[in-house]
């Protein structure tokens, strides 16, 4: 009987079957060998990972030559990150699903600290990494997950209006014309609608008040068909419950019909800590939902059906009714602290709680690993 494929003697032929196939994605041929070296040196031991490490490791005798031909391939070869990405997809998904479905799709962003002013996006702006503003750069990922493990299915830098709009440092860092300026949201509706197109299986799309906070990629996602758990800002304003706009005003058969949505002084909507603060006690569900590092994290919540109020002014059409879940923070702690940050769209109504908050902990899983690379065990 063959050894399973698990066993410690298969594993190095696994690699390499999977390195020869990330080099067949790679393109030309001259690319396979730098490839499988770059891959094998960032799995060595080692704190730094940049180029001239990697190469001392790989190649204490020839550093040189190795450290030449990692630069060319990392900064000037013509090969598609998407399309290798496509690669690792195909091969590492379906190892993933044995263990059980995908649950979610995960959308975060990810900072790089950065000195200077010379690689390409840097600027101060949040960076989750040291979690402040800091010099940095950041790259937009869509990741699937399933309870075990997640896998990034894509990746692409944030690139700063302020680097857009320059082109003396747009021809300089070899930044591609046809690389616009796009919002965070806008790039990962990007990511979302070609893995839609490619067919990828589809699950609750789960995001933080970054991205959940953006109208239009919440209405992006709704129009491609896709439930999603994202968190909201306290400031958000939303209708109380049964409660909606006023329709458009009456037509007087004079002018065009009326057909926007309307808002008087005594009929308005709220915000989401308001609407937190005005529940009755009996409107809260106490949840404990896993073990943390102390003990078993537990809050307060309230799930909603509410409708957002986000400039319906200018619509004609009354906005869906979605799940709003509201965490409160366990007692004891000043209400000025209340987190109002999971609105769960269009997710069924049967274990809000469950939908809501355990998928998630995949994405403060993911955050917790974001300096990983591959398959990341949450």
């Amino acid at each position: 009987m063959s050894a399973p494929s698990s066993a410690p003697g298969m594993q190095p032929q696994r690699f390499a079957a999977y390195l020869d196939s990330l080099a067949r994605a790679a393109g030309h041929a001259d690319r396979a060998i730098p490839l499988r070296s770059y891959c094998t040196g960032l799995l060595l031991s080692g704190e730094r990972k940049s180029i001239e490490p990697l190469a001392a490791r790989l190649a204490p005798q020839d550093v040189r030559r190795v450290h030449q031909s990692l630069h060319h391939f990392v900064a000037n070869a013509p090969w598609s990150d998407e399309a290798l990405l496509e690669r690792v997809r195909h091969s590492v998904l379906p190892m993933m699903k044995r263990n059980g479905p995908i649950v979610a799709w995960i959308v975060d962003d990810t900072g790089f600290p950065k000195k200077g002013t010379h690689s390409v996006g840097v600027v101060r702006q949040y960076c989750g990494q040291v979690g402040k503003q800091e010099n940095c750069r950041v790259a937009v990922s869509l990741s699937l997950a399933t309870e075990q493990a997640s896998l990034p299915i894509a990746w692409r830098l944030y690139l700063p209006e302020i680097w857009a709009q320059d082109r003396k440092r747009r021809k300089e860092t070899g930044i591609p014309r046809e690389v616009p300026f796009a919002t965070k949201p806008a790039i990962a509706l990007q990511q979302i609608r070609k893995a839609v197109e490619e067919e990828v299986t589809t699950a609750p799309v789960l995001a933080d008040a970054a991205y959940g906070n953006d109208g239009q990629f919440r209405e992006g996602l709704t129009a491609l068909g896709l439930e999603y758990v994202v968190g909201v800002q306290k400031s958000t304003t939303v209708w109380r419950p049964g409660e909606a706009p006023l329709p458009a005003k009456r037509w007087k058969r004079r002018g065009r019909p009326p057909t926007l949505l309307r808002r008087d002084k005594h009929h308005q909507p709220i915000s989401v800590k308001q609407l937190a603060e005005s529940l009755a006690a009996s409107s809260w569900e106490n949840v404990s939902w896993r073990q943390g590092t102390k003990q078993r994290l537990h809050a307060r919540f309230a799930a909603l059906r509410v409708r957002v109020a986000h400039r319906d002014y200018w619509r004609s059409e009354l906005p869906t009714e979605e799940w709003l879940l509201i965490e409160w923070p366990p007692r004891g702690e000043r209400t000025d602290k209340i987190l109002a940050r999971h609105a769960v769209g269009r997710c069924q109504a049967r274990g809000v709680g469950k939908i809501g908050q355990a998928p998630l902990d995949h994405r403060t899983g993911l955050r917790r690993t974001e300096a990983g690379t591959g398959i990341r065990p949450l």
